[in-house]
């Protein structure tokens, strides 16, 4: 290399400050730089006073964790590279060898497979509990549990549990509660103050999300985040997610950070939109059962109410039907092969709408006796057009008579 290569690397100009933009500056780091050593050896990566590895954190994901915070109403937050890696993190750093996690049966899949995986060879026990059955929450708590998740609305079949008695069931007991919160996103609900005095008094002790959905809105980025309120418990979680090696890229907190502005504006939009289509469907001779927790007669529609904003922007995206017995699954799977907007795939939050159908037998220890016999289809409603939304519905239906 000839001297150009140096000066190039070294060049001795630094832009001056003040420099500002409706779009923060990103910074991109596996190393950091530090002015001596003495610098070197006395700064704290553990409190955000400064800067020592990129995974540790640099002021892009310094930026977007904070204001995750104040979306959730937390006050620690860390950044792991997918919902998935939020919830493996919180059970790795809180469980050992003889202790026991509760999880909901109608709890996101990979959460209850990672049980049955990697956390029963290591020893760490668990059980599925009826999430729609506060009593049978509270009867399965022993003194080996550890750890009790909780999910509102469940996955897939969106019921939406009675979420302050089973807080105050893991309180009673001196369990951790940790939230799954990707469906209320920090907006149709506040997982830190479940009562709605401001006090704190009635509190989830962790909120995870899936940062790939409604914080992200587009489709393609992959991010977690764990936030707390309580620093013991976030220094416990952060510790393990620095021996784990997790992290998340630049560009992905830019897409993130770039996004959330437009958070409760998309969440809103898309709740509504979702709303409408499945009062739609409701009136379909087609379907046996439409599960939207804003539906009167939904699963769990009373403990919804009790909770959750009641306008747009407090119901998210989803819903789901179950089809009238009388179509079997080969049928349902043309109705899914005919739509045209709504897309084949997994996840939501995005601008386009999906679809998916389930085989509940399978992801489920019994059918809920609370659920029509049928085959479920899921819909996650993006930003197109309702009337569009809903003559591509209707066509699909003729398609699968």
């Amino acid at each position: 290399m000839s001297e150009i290569s140096t000066r190039l690397i070294h060049h001795p100009y630094s832009p001056p400050a003040g420099f500002a933009a409706p779009q923060p500056g990103i910074h991109k780091a596996s190393t950091v730089f530090f002015a001596n050593v003495a610098a070197m050896r006395t700064r704290e990566w553990k409190d955000k006073s400064g800067y020592t590895y990129g995974l540790h954190g640099t002021p892009t994901t310094f930026l977007l964790e904070e204001r995750l915070c104040t979306l959730e109403g937390g006050l620690q937050c860390l950044l792991v590279p997918s919902g998935l890696a939020a919830i493996a993190n919180v059970a790795l750093a809180l469980l050992k060898t003889g202790d026991e996690v509760l999880i909901p049966d109608n709890a996101y899949g990979p959460n209850k497979t990672l049980a049955e995986g990697e956390l029963m060879a290591w020893g760490i026990t668990h059980q599925f509990y009826d999430a729609m059955n506060p009593a049978d929450l509270a009867q399965k708590i022993s003194d080996k549990t550890k750890l009790v998740w909780l999910e509102a609305a469940g996955s897939v079949t969106l019921e939406f549990p009675d979420l302050k008695e089973q807080v105050r069931i893991c309180r009673q007991h001196k369990v951790t509660a940790a939230l799954d919160n990707t469906w209320g996103a920090g907006l149709a609900f506040r997982p830190f103050d479940l009562g709605g005095d401001g006090s704190g008094r009635l509190a989830v002790d962790i909120s995870v999300q899936a940062l790939t959905k409604y914080p992200s809105g587009g489709g393609d980025v992959l991010m977690g985040s764990i936030v707390t309120r309580e620093p013991t418990l976030h220094m416990k979680i952060k510790l393990t997610h620095m021996r784990l090696g997790l992290g998340v890229a630049a560009n992905d907190t830019e897409t993130v950070l770039r996004s959330l502005p437009s958070i409760e504006l998309r969440y809103g939009a898309q709740d509504a939109a979702a709303r409408e289509l499945a009062l739609w469907c409701q009136a379909r001779p087609e379907f046996a059962q439409v599960l939207h927790p804003a539906l009167p007669g939904s699963p769990g529609h009373e403990h919804w109410r009790a909770l959750c904003r009641h306008e747009a922007g407090g119901a998210a995206s989803l819903f789901s039907v179950l089809f009238d017995a009388r179509y079997g699954s080969a049928q349902v799977d043309a109705f899914c092969d005919a739509l045209q907007l709504f897309k084949l795939g997994y996840s939501w939050g995005g601008p386009i709408s999906l679809v998916v159908p389930y085989e509940l037998e399978s992801m489920r220890t019994a059918w809920p006796a609370h659920l029509a016999r049928g085959t479920l289809v899921r819909f996650a409603i993006g930003l197109e057009a309702v009337a569009d939304l809903r003559a591509d519905l209707a066509q699909a239906l003729q398609a699968m008579a």
